[in-house]
């Protein structure tokens, strides 16, 4: 593992809650208690301050997206939100922009058909929520859409499945950069217990 790393967790209007902390509650527990290196988790959003979710629960912007410190990666979660990011050009340009960085995007249910708008699914294996997965291989016909899976790890760009998958998908971010046993750990720690079996795919 890197000596230090940056995690951002994208916030918008009409986004879906358990999409962000559900991530959130992973990363923030093993960057707090687990992790050996410095591992900061960012809120990142339109502006700095608050934000609606979809439900009405309340959600604060560390930083705004055009001032965001580098980042290692970023958690774009789903929701209704991501209906007019789809459309967004200048937040898909930003995707790109970081994607050409190196940062490893990690969508959460919708938030894939966001990265497929902006064309960074093209050719790869991927997945969302099952309610969307012919809506992502109408956007991207050239992804791989992994219909059973809870999240893909394409190197690069790893997507999960619906909402909860998210939670899945962040503890396999935590043992692909910490190791299976601070993934456990942090599993543990949460008191988590994760379906049986946990279908990931790799490309």
């Amino acid at each position: 593992m890197a000596d230090s790393l940056t995690f951002g967790v994208l916030l918008f209007e009409d986004v879906e809650e358990l999409d962000v902390v559900g991530p959130w509650e992973v990363l923030g527990f093993w960057a707090s208690h687990i992790a050996t290196a410095s591992v900061r988790v960012v809120a990142v959003g339109p502006r700095v301050g608050m934000v609606r979710g979809a439900k009405g629960l309340g959600l604060l912007a560390d930083h705004a997206v055009d001032e965001a410190p580098p980042l290692d990666l970023l958690v774009h979660p789903g929701g209704d939100g991501t209906r007019a990011l789809a459309k967004d050009s200048a937040h898909l340009e930003w995707l790109r922009a970081l994607h050409e960085r190196g940062t490893v995007l990690a969508s959460v249910c919708t938030g894939s058909l966001v990265l497929a708008a902006a064309g960074l699914l093209a050719g790869r294996p991927a997945t969302t929520h099952r309610s969307y997965l012919d809506k992502l291989a109408k956007t991207e016909p050239s992804a791989d859409v992994r219909r059973a899976a809870r999240f893909v790890d394409d190197g690069a760009v790893v997507t999960s499945a619906g909402v909860s998958a998210g939670i899945d998908m962040a503890l396999h971010l935590v043992a692909r950069y910490d190791g299976p046993e601070a993934a456990e750990a942090t599993r543990s720690g949460i008191q988590y217990e994760a379906p049986q079996p946990v279908r990931g795919s790799g490309a």
